[in-house]
């Protein structure tokens, strides 16, 4: 069985929201933001829908378009 994220099952706090913000801002995968947080990624999803904050990379090209 996988083991619980530390703030598994608390409420969100205002500092907590802060940070997810400026992870998601800063192109931070999912994963590393959950870690950070000491959460689930589902939970970071969840959260970042609630909240609008999109956790899409901002600096990579739409559709997969490299040159080859």
């Amino acid at each position: 069985m996988a083991k619980t994220p530390p703030n598994s099952g608390k409420s969100w706090t205002d500092t907590d929201l802060d940070k997810l913000q400026k992870l998601a801002k800063g192109n931070t995968p999912t994963g590393l933001i959950a870690y950070k947080l000491g959460r689930s990624e589902a939970s970071v999803y969840g959260k970042a829908s609630t909240e609008g904050i999109s956790l899409k990379p901002v600096n990579q090209s739409p559709y997969n378009r490299r040159k080859k």
